[in-house]
């Protein structure tokens, strides 16, 4: 009997084999790329999720901050009700007084010594009057300036707006026309009066605005402009402060800088130089700016610099901040910065100030 001969399959164990190899090396493939995928993503996350850290403790600490201001406004909203309540019975007691003088002049009584005697308590309840009408308004806030927000807002900061000698530091480079680079550049080739109007060089204007009504009655100050130098924004008055009492010299001082077109390169060195030079130094200084400087004590080198140069340059120019001065930072950030955030922020921090980076609707 002849032998049946064997058939070909062409799926037989041979080729299964081959297939179930290629296929798992398919799946290593893709297993390892998804890994890489993955340890890229962790490593791109990871200064986000610090910068987000950051920002929920500064969070909590504001919350815990508008917590105490809203009792102590209570407690002072308290307090000037009981004056004026004071002041009140006080005006009545001052009519009656007067009330009596007349009545007695009209029963024809003319005792000098009792007469002199209630007019010297006359006058004794004008000047505690006076007096509670002083204490009443420094109660409620009186400012030698006015500024009311878009829709008469309040802004409600955790600013430290007092001291005897403050010092307002603004940063007049070009990057003071916008947010973006792009922008910047454009802005920096049309007319002025174009850029004086750039949206946020007029931020910043409403900015020292709105500190400068906020200044106490019987403090000092002085308004300087920085670029690749630093310059008094009233040069007759370099070196001196300036009372915030004179409202005619502070907006003199504020229109004088609604004049001033952004411009050139900053240096951050120079303007905290300036502060040195003043007698007494300040003991509160508010920084406006948008970011850290990119010059320094000595010309630059080069056309570009690099972000940890600028981070150099920085920590040189705290080196001339007058010691015990606080130091707010009002910071509008720039593209291609990022670094400007923490390092004033720090600043803030270490001087018993605050770091406020404003919305663009503020002030």
């Amino acid at each position: 009997m002849a032998r049946k001969k064997r058939t070909f399959n062409t799926f037989n164990l041979s080729f299964l084999d081959i297939m179930s190899c290629g296929f798992g090396a398919v799946v290593l493939v893709f297993l390892i790329m998804n890994h890489a995928i993955e340890d890229l993503s962790l490593e791109l996350n990871e200064n986000l999720l610090s910068e987000v850290n950051m920002l929920d403790e500064q969070v909590t600490e504001g919350e815990k901050g508008l917590v105490a201001l809203r009792n102590t406004l209570s407690n002072v909203d308290l307090k000037v009700v009981e004056a004026q309540g004071l002041a009140t019975r006080i005006l009545e007691e001052q009519s009656e007084w007067e009330a009596r003088i007349s009545a007695i002049r009209e029963d024809g009584f003319v005792d000098s010594a009792a007469v002199d005697d209630l007019k010297a308590e006359i006058q004794q309840l004008e000047v505690e009057v006076e007096k509670l009408r002083s204490a009443s308004e420094k109660n409620s806030g009186s400012q030698v300036r006015q500024f009311i927000g878009k829709g008469n807002r309040q802004y409600l900061t955790g600013l430290h707006l007092g001291g005897r000698n403050i010092a307002i530091l603004v940063d007049t480079s070009s990057s003071m026309l916008a947010d973006k680079l792009v922008q910047i550049i454009r802005l920096r080739n049309m007319d002025t009066e174009v850029q004086k109007k750039a949206d946020k060089w007029s931020r910043t204007l409403k900015t020292v605005d709105w500190i400068t009504a906020q200044l106490p009655v019987a403090s000092k100050y002085q308004l300087i402009a920085f670029n690749t130098e630093a310059r008094y924004v009233l040069p007759q008055t370099e070196g001196e402060w300036l009372s915030v009492s004179n409202r005619q010299q502070l907006d003199d001082a504020v229109a004088a800088l609604y004049d001033t077109l952004p411009t050139g390169g900053t240096n951050l060195y120079r303007a905290f130089a300036a502060l040195r030079a003043l007698t007494p130094q300040p003991d509160n200084v508010f920084l406006i700016t948008d970011g850290l400087p990119t010059l320094g004590e000595k010309a630059a080198k080069g056309s570009k610099i690099s972000g940890s140069e600028r981070v150099r340059l920085y920590r040189q120019a705290r080196e001339q901040l007058p010691k015990g001065a606080t130091v707010n930072v009002i910071l509008a950030p720039l593209e291609g910065d990022p670094l400007a955030a923490s390092e004033f922020w720090k600043l803030a921090q270490s001087t018993g100030g605050s770091f406020l980076s404003p919305a663009k609707d503020w002030p």
